[in-house]
């Protein structure tokens, strides 16, 4: 009887044990930069995954599970990053990591997923290239971004010379060099390529070597967010009003620029103004949800918070959250979001309709062409 006691014991400690691990919360790690260059736009980024988890919530969660996010600041740079996802991965233990960084935040961070075997769904756009196994991305890449803008210029401007200036790090002189390479291949020239440091905001040196060089147009890529602003606000100062490309401002910077920002030719993944059922629906989620508070969505919070359901859709289908599990899974789930259809299933990237867009006077984009389903190209052939 004794035995048969215990055995009984036994069996309802396990059965305890297992209602209690289903009720744990799954955790999702948000490692972004609220302080440091990306400090401008990660507070939009953090409200739209705030949004997609409230939801999530209200439907039941994750395999009946409730989601909770834990936000880290990684500084914008790789120090913060490396302090950031350790935290997150060894000690906060999530599940996932989901989030918008800095290349040198990212880079940075990718050592310390592998080593915690951690899913990570980087929803920024960046220069490409950038492979893990345990990373997938819902962002453009420069096969998707740039080629829209060199074209439009080229057609609209008969630009022949252009002057490109970036921020001295992966993402500036990544999306800089495929520029250059692309401008050749369409019979352009570059009469000129400057850098300055991601926390360097004096832009003048850079600025006269430009008006000496004479260009028909300027393509830009600097960090996102404040580099943004300081360069624009100097061009403008400086009288310079040729026809002028930005690869890395987002709709919420550009609005954050004020005047200064009107007739910056943009490509990206998402615009406000998208006519959708999904995207107005959206819309209105976070205009309810934020108030007077909201931060304007755009390019790089719409993907932070489709990337909440992409990651919801794998663990459903793997039926755990086990990583090996969910990134098997990840290439082949799809989400219906504010930006249409998305699906990370070409070399963990995905494709998406890119949109042309010119800023108004007001902050608001102009769309002036748009192109369906542009593939990323061959970004990361050898992972298995």
């Amino acid at each position: 009887m004794n035995a048969i006691k215990w055995v009984q014991q036994t069996m309802l400690a396990a059965a305890c044990l297992a209602v209690v691990h289903a009720a744990d919360p799954i955790r999702i790690g948000v490692p972004v930069g609220l302080s440091g260059a990306n400090s401008v736009v990660a507070p939009s980024v953090v409200q739209a995954a705030e949004l997609a988890v409230e939801e999530i919530n209200a439907k039941g969660g994750i395999l009946g599970r409730k989601v909770e996010l834990v936000v880290a600041d990684d500084g914008s740079g790789a120090a913060g990053a490396q302090k950031a996802f350790d935290s997150l991965i060894f000690q906060k233990k999530v599940n996932a990591l989901i989030s918008m960084e800095t290349s040198a935040a990212r880079n940075a961070g990718l050592p310390i997923v592998t080593r915690g075997k951690t899913p990570f769904i980087y929803t920024s756009f960046y220069e490409g290239r950038s492979c893990n196994r345990y990373m997938f991305v819902n962002a453009w890449v420069p096969d998707q971004q740039v080629a829209p803008i060199v074209d439009y210029f080229m057609k609209s401007a008969k630009a022949k010379n252009f002057f490109l200036i970036g921020s001295d790090y992966a993402f500036g002189r990544g999306m800089l060099e495929f520029t250059k390479t692309y401008i050749g291949k369409k019979g352009g020239k570059v009469v000129g390529e400057e850098y300055l440091p991601m926390d360097g905001s004096d832009w003048t040196a850079v600025i006269n070597k430009l008006k000496t060089a004479k260009p028909d147009a300027i393509i830009t890529s600097t960090a996102g967010g404040a580099p943004n602003v300081t360069l624009t606000k100097q061009l403008r100062a400086a009288g310079i009003t040729l026809p002028y490309g930005n690869l890395a401002v987002d709709e919420g910077t550009a609005k954050d620029m004020g005047a200064d920002a009107e007739g910056i030719v943009i490509s990206g993944s998402y615009l406000t103004n998208i006519d959708s059922a999904a995207n107005k629906a959206f819309l209105a989620a976070m205009q309810k949800k934020f108030g007077a508070n909201l931060k304007t969505p755009n390019d790089l919070s719409v993907p932070q918070y489709e990337a909440v359901y992409l990651y919801k859709a794998a663990v459903e289908k793997a039926g755990s959250t086990d990583a090996e599990k969910v990134i098997a899974a990840l290439a082949t789930v799809k989400v219906e979001g504010p930006r249409g259809s998305i699906q990370m299933n070409k070399q963990h990237h995905a494709p998406l309709t890119m949109y042309l867009g010119q800023v108004q006077k007001d902050g608001s984009i102009k769309l002036l062409e748009s192109f369906k389903d542009v593939d990323p190209g061959a970004q990361c052939p050898n992972l298995k």
